[in-house]
Order: C-alpha cells, then structure tokens, then sequence
C-alpha cells in the first residue's frame, strides 16, 4: 500500500475553510489562494480572531445564546419584559427578531431543532433547559420563533404540546413568513408583522 502524503498548509487550509456553510472545494481554494497571495495581514486577523472567539465566546447561562460573560447583555437588562419569552432556534435568529424592534422581551435559543431523522432529538437541544426557564414564575407567554420548516414546525409542535400544559400562554409566528422560510433570510418587516399576529397554538 502507498502511504499518503502528508497535506500541504495550502491543502490544509483549503480544507479548513469548507467547514463554512456554501462552501465547496473549489471556493475553499480561491479563498485560501486569495488570502496568500492578496490579503496575508487579513489572514492574520482572522487566524487571531477565530482563535480569541474560540476561548472566549460561551452560552448565556439563562438563554443560552452566545456570550463573553455569564449571562449575555439583553439578559442583564432591565430595559426588556421578562413576562415575554421567544424561543429561536439560533443566534442568527435572535438577531433577526431583535432587528423588528418590535419585540422588547427575553429570549431561549434551542441551539438547533428536532430532527429524528438526523438523530438531534429533545435532549440534544437542551429542552429540560427551556423547561426550567418557562417555567420561572416570571414568564406568562412563550412564543415559539422556530422557522417555518418541518423541522421547525415538528419542533414548535413538540414545545406547544409540553408547555401548554404549564398554565402558560404558547403562541406561534403568524404565517406571513413563508412556508419553508428561515427567520435568519426573512425581512424585519415581514418578521415584526409575523411577531405582532402572533396566534395561540392550535387556535
């Protein structure tokens, strides 16, 4: 059997950059040869960056968004309504929400959502933490911001049915985003309009 040779840097790094979301084996390439050969200090940058977000950057303890701290700046702030509680599947999602302006309370980001099929079930995406977090005392409305895809409708079911028991108030984004959608690419118009019809789940 012939031994394989080791990868080059330039291998290696063409590699690395496909963990990226779109990108393939020939995109990884020109990004790795345009970072060599036109942009070496942004290389540098990012190098240094990725490795100070990689130590410092953990979940919010409360809402398990991505923070530097214990708890992450909207958590700490007194400015928003902690009777309100929007359950997202990321932080990209978060952000969307935050960018309607039309939303002032608190959220829990899953990390993620069900999906059987590829073996992400509730403990994979930490529900006895939403649990414990919806049923604070404090919270009197949850409004599952899962994206209008199977699996975020599955998820948003599943949630429905094991919080709605809780004597709390379980709604869901009205249909004006998209069948199919994903709140990270909808528009903060039609994502504040989907926030402000909110229906309760199975009405």
């Amino acid at each position: 059997m012939i031994p394989h040779e080791p990868l080059s840097s330039l291998d290696e790094l063409s590699r690395a950059l496909r963990c990226l979301p779109g990108v393939g084996p020939k995109a990884s390439q020109r990004m790795a040869l345009h970072l060599l050969q036109h942009d070496r200090e942004g290389a540098e940058r990012l190098a240094h960056a990725l490795v100070a977000a990689m130590r410092a950057v953990q979940h919010c303890e409360r809402c398990n968004t991505f923070t530097e701290g214990t708890l992450c700046a909207l958590c700490q702030s007194d400015k928003r309504d902690p009777s309100l509680l929007c359950v997202v599947e990321t932080p990209a999602d978060l952000l969307m929400v935050e960018q309607t302006q039309a939303y002032s309370g608190l959220y829990f980001v899953l990390m993620g959502r069900l999906s059987p099929l590829d073996g992400i079930g509730p403990r994979e995406i930490r529900l006895e933490r939403l649990l414990k977090r919806a049923t604070d005392g404090i919270v009197r409305e949850v409004i599952l911001a899962t994206n209008f895809t199977n699996e975020g409708e599955a998820t948003a079911h599943y949630l429905g049915e094991l919080l709605s028991t809780r004597d709390l108030r379980v709604t869901r984004l009205a249909r004006g985003v998209p069948v199919g959608g994903e709140l990270e690419y909808v528009d903060a118009g039609t994502l504040a309009q989907a926030l402000r019809e909110r229906r309760a789940l199975g009405g």
